[in-house]
């Protein structure tokens, strides 16, 4: 992502801001915010001596506008982000106009900054082009997914077996069907799962692909997508492309199940966190991605920030998220239990 941030008076101020990915198109499903103005260049209908005489032929030109956005909903698999809202400047004002952003579409946010933010838009433009891969694979199974900033996407899975879902019968077929799926793979692999069969595919990845770098095996307890979080978690993934978002949210959330089968200091749900924060005894604060929209969560992250505390925002898209959701959405590790 590229971003220009202007001038912030008390983090309120207007940030340029061009998703270049489908993972920049969900960072700004978060950075633009219920309630903030967005300016764009956009298409829309507007009328002219013509359009009078034939109504049904209005032509859309491209108009600057000023929306003050209502919705945001964000296609991972149409590579597209939707802001809805009412116009508040340029032509049309009073009525409502639909954005549907793409990257390479620059935005301007004007609204009130948070810490976290602000780190989230560093982050984003500092992610790698790069997209890494991981094939998740076991006796007679194997996934492939491609990490993104929210979380794992699977691309294909091949089954083999006798039964009505196999894809082949043999080893060998397996193993091709695999190779051939992973033609077209650009970037760097990684291949994880218990047992050895990892090991035997990766040798015949490096003889078919001679010229592309060895992929990176990892051993790992579980298979299919648990084979992914667990590699990420190992911190492995790190070593090809640095810091992590993904590894901290798996670390952040293990401590916290730790702490809570233990029944050492740490508190969930809104009130226990407020509680928690306001008596300065929360270390990290966990929030899921999904509440960053409402108000009283993100009054209780202003607070732990002046606080100094840890701030770790999850993406509901991903199994930790998932997991933090039904501890109802916000935790905290704390120094000491109140």
């Amino acid at each position: 992502m590229r971003a220009e941030i202007g001038n912030l008076d008390r983090f309120f101020g207007e940030i340029k801001l061009t998703p270049e990915s489908a993972d920049d198109l969900w960072h700004l499903e978060h950075l633009i915010t219920i309630r903030s103005l967005l300016f764009a260049t956009t298409l829309r209908s507007v009328e002219t001596a013509s359009d009078k005489i034939r109504p049904d032929k209005q032509e859309k030109k491209p108009v600057r506008l000023g929306i003050r956005v209502e919705q945001v909903e964000f296609s991972e698999y149409a590579t597209r982000l939707r802001i809805f809202g009412s116009i508040e400047s340029g032509v049309d004002i009073g009525s409502h106009h639909t954005i549907n952003l793409e990257p390479g579409y620059q935005v301007s946010v004007i609204r009130t900054w948070h810490k976290v933010d602000l780190e989230r838009i560093e982050r984003a433009s500092k992610a790698g082009r790069e997209e890494i891969s991981i094939l998740a694979i076991e006796e007679g199974e194997a996934s492939l997914f491609q990490l993104r900033s929210y979380g794992p996407k699977e691309i294909f899975s091949i089954v083999k077996g006798s039964g009505k879902g196999a894809d082949c019968d043999t080893r060998d077929e397996f193993y091709r069907l695999i190779l051939d799926n992973l033609a077209s793979l650009e970037g760097p692999l990684v291949i994880a799962g218990p047992g050895f069969i990892k090991e035997d595919l990766a040798q015949r990845y490096r003889r078919r692909f001679e010229d592309r770098k060895p992929p990176l095996v990892l051993e790992t307890r579980r298979a299919g997508a648990g084979a992914v979080q667990e590699g990420i978690g190992l911190g492995a993934i790190d070593k090809l492309i640095g810091d992590m978002q993904l590894t901290s949210e798996i670390k952040t959330m293990d401590e916290l199940l730790k702490r809570i089968a233990k029944d050492e200091p740490c508190a969930y749900g809104h009130h226990e966190v407020l509680k928690a924060i306001e008596y300065g005894a929360t270390e990290t604060v966990m929030l899921v991605d999904l509440l960053l929209r409402e108000k009283k969560y993100t009054s209780l992250l202003e607070k732990a920030e002046q606080i100094g505390s840890d701030v770790v925002i999850l993406s509901s898209r991903f199994e930790p998220g998932e997991r933090l959701m039904a501890l109802g959405g916000v935790s905290a590790l704390l120094r000491y239990a109140i």
